[in-house]
């Protein structure tokens, strides 16, 4: 007896040894720069309206599938009261002279041992840079992009907890909306509620806005295994009907 667990023991300490824990992931990321309302400097870059504006939870922004730009697209109206129309919300995700400034990131995830984990409470990864504070502690008025892949399997999920908007996109459909410019607020979603095909690959996108002082929360949890997919690269094949490695980028392409 004492021999097995011996031996037990040995077999535990070299399947721990020779089954290494997954790598933590690195996205690439968009983020583009604004100033707010009530900026009154002189570099040139004007105030945009949907920053440092109204207060307000406020879904429905944003149409329920991905332009084939891969990008979200503007469906406010009279009851969207945190936006001020479809061309300043175009300037959002997408480069704009006198607008904004746009700097190519990344995000890492962190495996915890049973999730990749991004977690921060204080979410400004701009500060000092682009436009600048607009004089303040932190830089407020920013945006964020993500696009990835990855294979479905049963029981994949994904949260997220954060302010202010947050869209996130899984095989062009709209799965999470909070949008708004609000205190940290928190959505989850299933894939296994989704009607996705085991072993299929699917496309992942993620739009984040910070647009008003005074916090800036970033809490993202998943077991999904996404993989790097550049912007350009993603905007490119889902505009040719193109896919990489058998990934529906853009499933109305």
């Amino acid at each position: 007896m004492k021999k097995l667990l011996t031996f037990l023991g040995i077999f535990f300490v070299v399947s721990i040894a020779i089954s290494p824990a997954k790598a933590d992931l690195n996205l690439p990321v968009t983020f583009r720069d604004f100033h707010g309302q009530g900026w009154s400097g002189g570099d040139g870059y004007n105030a945009h309206p949907d920053f440092e504006s109204v207060i307000a939870t406020d879904p429905g922004i944003v149409l329920s599938e991905l332009g084939v730009d891969g990008k979200p697209v503007y469906a406010g109206t009279s009851g969207n009261p945190t936006t001020h129309g479809e061309e300043y919300f175009d300037m959002w995700y997408n480069d704009t002279p006198n607008y904004n400034m746009s700097l190519n990131s990344s995000l890492g995830f962190v495996w915890d041992g049973s999730n990749y984990v991004y977690s921060s409470n204080s979410f400004f990864p701009l500060d000092g840079q682009l436009l600048g504070n607009d004089g303040r502690s932190h830089n407020f008025h920013f945006t964020m992009e993500l696009h990835s892949s990855f294979t479905y399997m049963p029981g994949q999920v994904f949260s997220f907890t954060g302010d202010d908007d947050v869209w996130v996109f899984i095989n062009d459909e709209l799965v999470i909306d909070l949008g708004g410019v609000h205190g940290a607020q928190s959505a989850s979603v299933n894939l296994d509620t989704l009607g996705l095909t085991t072993g299929e690959n699917y496309a992942f996108d993620l739009f984040f806005a910070e647009r008003h002082t005074t916090a800036s929360n970033f809490f993202a949890t998943t077991n999904i295994e996404l993989a790097p997919v550049p912007v350009p690269g993603a905007v490119l094949l889902g505009l040719l009907g193109l896919s990489a490695a058998g990934i529906k980028l853009r499933k109305h392409a």
